[in-house]
């Protein structure tokens, strides 16, 4: 499977952003992707004072923009992050997923919302304007089940279980870190999960703007079921196709068979006496 990451930045204007998008989308599918991955919040800004402004509701302009890339290019399109707007007037940090036909066919809004207030870093509260997600997200393609989340669920280690669990081969992972927690865990992090998932793991970062309302830090990455870096980028503007051999997740469950030797009843709470 070749997975296209895509590593953009996003300006003010939400039109020039969904284009950019588009010529990206392209250009992995001229290096014969099969699947490409955007950035978290890749349509506008990623600032609290942007993204209700910015949100849309489900089949809005950047739903269609995004089905209409899947559709052009015959490739499957994890369409990053979007502000997603329900009938409620609920905002939702929200990941669709779209198949060669244009067709949705996931959905997934993030859970674990980024309120942090790191000593002398990084101080960012997402639930002043997003609402939590409850839902786990595994979906299946012809090369096997993908597990999805976004960014801060990324931070835990049972979502990502949930999902290896729900036979997910591949985690992909849109994510915005900043220039405190990236360059301390994101590299970590996903190999980290890589290994205990025994799975690859990918993320696909915003392009960093030091001029910008979010540093974003970048480094977008492919990991291994055995925790090797396939590709990490820079902090510009790039692409890369990946490939990724589904065969080695198998090897590896094999050679090591953590998920068949996990024994549930260890794990069990017990009351203390």
């Amino acid at each position: 499977m070749k997975i296209g990451l895509i590593q953009m930045g996003a300006g003010m204007d939400k039109e020039e952003n969904l284009l950019r998008a588009a010529e990206f989308v392209k250009k992995c599918k001229e290096k014969e992707a099969d699947i490409a991955v955007l950035p978290e919040i890749f349509n506008g800004p990623y600032s609290n004072d942007y993204f209700r402004p910015y949100a849309e509701p489900v089949k809005g302009k950047s739903w269609q923009a995004l089905s209409c890339m899947a559709k052009d290019n015959q490739l499957w399109l994890v369409g990053g992050s979007i502000p997603e707007i329900d009938e409620e007037g609920k905002v939702y940090n929200t990941s669709f997923v779209f198949d060669p036909e244009g067709r949705q066919v996931a959905r997934h809004r993030k859970m674990h919302l980024f309120d942090i207030d790191v000593k002398g870093g990084q101080s960012f509260k997402e639930s002043d304007t997003f609402t939590a997600g409850d839902e786990v997200t595994v979906f299946d393609t012809p090369w096997g089940k993908i597990g999805l989340c976004i960014c801060f669920d990324f931070r835990f280690p049972e979502l990502s279980r949930l999902m290896v669990l729900g036979g997910a081969q591949v985690l992909v992972v849109p994510a915005a870190f900043n220039m405190t927690t990236g360059p301390a865990h994101w590299e970590l992090l996903f190999r980290q999960r890589a290994v205990d998932g025994q799975c690859y793991t990918v993320g696909a970062a915003p392009a960093r703007d030091e001029k910008g309302c979010y540093v974003s830090y970048g480094n977008s990455i492919a990991v291994s079921p055995w925790g090797d870096v396939l590709w990490r980028a820079g902090a510009e503007e790039t692409f890369q196709v990946v490939e990724l051999d589904m065969e080695q997740v198998q090897q590896v469950r094999q050679q090591l068979p953590l998920l068949s030797a996990r024994r549930e009843d260890v794990y069990q709470v017990r009351e203390l006496k």
